[in-house]
């Protein structure tokens, strides 16, 4: 606290109360300038990439630095007689699978159904056949489509009408680029199994003693995974993008325009993607549902390593990991930025306390 000072040294000041003002703002802005305390102009760095939703920030994903994975041309799955196409979409972050029930029940164009000790997930039968092959989709509940023997304009139908039961959309040019197609067919002998071939082909068996939607459900499962991590795969080239400048920067030796709030809300992001891939999914490990059936863990691990599901988690860990580090250090940074911007404002304060008690050491002795 202040100084007490006497009321004519209280009115000596109020006198010119302009000038001592003028001289304190001239005082603390010299002190500014000498130790790089202004505060930051202009856009910051996040303000020029940062959006409403991370689901908005990696609309205009670039993917050229991430190297695409082989996938199958959709004309290629419907060349081949006997052949027949499955594709897997991550359209959403979640979707309403109670609501979307009923909304199937009441188009009326397939039979909504459950699988046996799964609720999260919906298999559909289309009750109008287009050829022989049956028409089936599965829905999921972490926001996912897997179409088996859709043509491509009953597919684009089907995302349409998905959108009123999505949560948190993503882009329709994300969820094109980072879909999947396979194909599948019939093995011509009905004692093998079912299972994955060395093309990358689904084969299914015709043995009765197999259960052919739960099979299916198997393969649907794993491609919808990988589809959902290639979104989350494309959601971290993204952010990598936008922290390019910052590490140049760092390089450079320049100043780090973005704020402590800001730094914080990166780090929660990176965090946030960090518990969708190791926490929220199915990723890391073998979900319960196979534990009882070895046919079809032995299907979902041929898929798993197909799709190379454990490599491709393994390198967005590291990555997570580097980015992590980075923005502690920009943190760090901005946390001692800020101590020292207190630490001169407590010393400005000090000085104008200094200069009251002189002005009071004068008036006393002058009086």
């Amino acid at each position: 606290m202040f100084l007490n000072l006497s009321n004519k040294s209280i009115q000596t000041l109020m006198a010119k109360p302009n000038l001592i003002f003028q001289a304190f703002k001239n005082f603390s802005n010299k002190t500014s300038q000498n130790f790089n305390l202004k505060p930051t102009t202009g856009p910051s760095l996040l303000s020029r990439f940062a959006t409403n939703s991370p689901h908005e920030s990696i609309t205009s994903i670039q993917l050229k630095k991430r190297p695409a994975r082989k996938k199958k041309a959709f004309e290629d799955e419907v060349s081949t007689p006997g052949v027949f196409n499955v594709v897997a979409f991550a359209t959403s972050e979640e979707l309403n699978i109670e609501s979307l029930i009923s909304g199937l029940k009441k188009q009326d164009l397939y039979d909504p159904q459950c699988i046996p000790n799964e609720n999260d997930v919906i298999h559909a039968l289309a009750k109008y056949r287009v050829g022989k092959e049956q028409r089936e989709i599965f829905f999921f509940r972490d926001g996912g489509v897997v179409l088996w023997n859709i043509t491509d304009l009953e597919s684009s139908n089907v995302l349409s009408f998905l959108r009123s039961y999505e949560q948190d959309s993503y882009s329709e040019k994300l969820v094109q680029s980072e879909s999947e197609i396979m194909n599948y067919k019939y093995h011509l002998d009905e004692k093998k199994a079912s299972c994955l071939d060395k093309a990358g082909t689904f084969l299914l068996s015709n043995a009765e003693s197999e259960n052919l939607t739960l099979v299916k459900y198997t393969f649907s499962n794993v491609m919808f995974l990988s589809v959902k991590l290639g979104i989350w795969e494309a959601s971290l080239e993204k952010y990598i993008d936008q922290i390019e400048d910052v590490t140049e920067d760092l390089k450079r030796g320049k100043k780090i325009k973005m704020s402590r709030e800001q730094a914080l809300q990166k780090h929660g992001e990176l965090f946030a993607l960090r518990h969708y891939l190791n926490l929220s999914s199915d990723v890391l490990d073998t979900p319960d549902f196979y534990w009882e059936n070895e046919q079809l863990e032995s299907i979902y691990n041929q898929v798993y390593q197909y799709f190379s599901i454990s490599k491709r988690s393994k390198v967005m860990n590291e990555k997570i990991n580097h980015c992590v580090a980075l923005i502690e250090l920009i943190s760090h940074h901005l946390d001692e930025k800020h101590h020292t911007r207190l630490e001169w404002m407590i010393i400005i304060l000090i000085l104008v306390e200094v200069v009251f008690e002189i002005v009071h050491y004068i008036d006393r002795y002058m009086h």
